[in-house]
């Protein structure tokens, strides 16, 4: 397995995966948020494992962030924006060689904490950030109300 890592929102494989990780947004619109994202982030990389017979396996998404991170108590922070790896490669391995790879990437910028966030009922994404070595540090509940007139 080989992990490459790019910032290139025009990456091929980069965005051939996204499409499957998010399918209801096409290629273009996987794109141009890519394009959004490096644009307002200082650090913003993707990490890619691919296998000469296999192809693509899967990715990592993480961006150095410098404002509040929930949970940590270092700024900056690495944060996991996006993980994915095709469901017929799962088991293996490879979100964690991923994450490493970002959390290598992530000491380079001066990070000293690794953050992520799931929904509170995604229990297939709590067990995997459990079994990557993540620590459930706290659950928030959102509300909204509407105003009047809206």
């Amino acid at each position: 397995m080989e992990i490459i890592s790019t910032n290139d929102p025009n990456d091929a494989a980069w965005l051939a995966l996204r499409s499957e990780f998010i399918p209801e947004a096409g290629v273009d619109e996987q794109r141009a948020f890519l394009q959004a994202f490096a644009r307002d982030s200082a650090a913003f990389r993707a990490f890619i494992a691919q296998d000469p017979p296999a192809g693509l396996l899967g990715f990592a998404e993480v961006a150095v962030r410098t404002d509040f991170v929930n949970g940590c108590e270092h700024r900056p922070a690495l944060f996991l924006e996006g993980l994915f790896v095709r469901p017929e490669h799962r088991g293996r391995g490879i979100a964690r060689a991923l994450c490493d790879a970002a959390g290598r990437w992530g000491l380079e910028q001066g990070c000293r904490e690794f953050a992520s966030d799931v929904y509170v009922d995604d229990h297939d994404s709590l067990a995997a950030h459990r079994g990557l070595g993540f620590e459930e540090t706290e659950r928030v509940v959102y509300f909204r109300k509407p105003l009047a007139g809206n």
